[in-house]
């Protein structure tokens, strides 16, 4: 399988995601836009595609951000949902996606930097991708926004501090405002980029200091993000499989086949 990741900043690796992919054997791929490098010309190319966060937003323009296209990677997001390949996004990467779906990202109530609690939602708990979720548990983030809402879009899960941490648009599709791929390297280089929101810590209900960054444990979620992954593989294997069988069908009724 086929694994591509669009990387805005190097301080915003992929982590536990790459981790994942390189461990089930798959073939990882990158546009890391800040070092020049193109989005995907054609995401046939691609089976799941994993958009990266960073301190953008999707508003930001060329001329404020020189490596970063909003409007042309929301039209590679796009296409690959429309292709049906498998499309998860992270943080700024969350919000592109409902950009692309046509729902506008919006300010999350507080500012969350390090690792909290989120809880799942009704929709949550009955959702078999979240079913060892349990009803929540401590995730990171790193965030002031969060993805807008397309009308069938389901919130599976959310923080004391935003009503929006992960969001399903379909089955698979997600949006992930929360860093559930953070590991003690992606968060040092996080830290290093992060001087004036952790100067200014104690201002903030839900932002963590530099020490306490650190001390975190991020091997639990990263192991139930794992297990979440493995499930949107079945996933969009059997979807791959269910095309096969629908495209087989319409040949053999265009000659007359039963």
């Amino acid at each position: 399988m086929r694994v591509h990741f669009i990387v805005h900043e190097s301080f915003e690796a992929p982590g536990a995601y790459e981790t994942w992919a390189r461990s089930r054997g798959h073939e990882v791929t990158f546009s890391r836009v800040y070092a020049g490098e193109k989005l995907p010309e054609d995401v046939k190319e691609v089976d799941f595609l994993i958009i990266m966060g960073g301190p953008q937003d999707p508003a930001v323009t060329l001329e404020a951000c020189p490596h970063f296209d909003s409007r042309r990677e929301q039209a590679v997001i796009a296409s690959a949902i429309h292709a049906g390949k498998a499309v998860i996004g992270i943080c700024l990467g969350s919000q592109l996606i409902g950009e692309a779906l046509g729902a506008p990202f919006a300010h999350s109530p507080e500012k969350e930097i390090g690792k909290f609690p989120i809880a799942l939602t009704e929709s949550g708990k009955e959702h078999d991708m979240f079913s060892h979720f349990g009803k929540g548990l401590e995730v990171g983030h790193w965030h002031s926004d969060m993805p807008g809402l397309t009308s069938d879009a389901e919130i599976i899960a959310y923080s004391e501090g935003c009503p929006r941490q992960i969001v399903a648009y379909s089955d698979l599709v997600y949006g992930f405002q929360c860093h559930m791929e953070l590991t003690s390297d992606v968060v040092e280089g996080l830290i290093a980029h992060s001087e004036n929101d952790l100067s200014r810590a104690a201002e903030f209900r839900f932002v963590n200091t530099r020490e306490a960054l650190r001390a975190h444990d991020y091997s639990e979620m990263n192991n139930v993000l794992f297990a979440f992954l493995d499930k949107l593989q079945v996933c969009y294997n059997s979807s791959i499989l269910g095309r096969s069988f629908k495209n087989m069908s319409l040949e053999k009724s265009a000659f007359g086949m039963k």
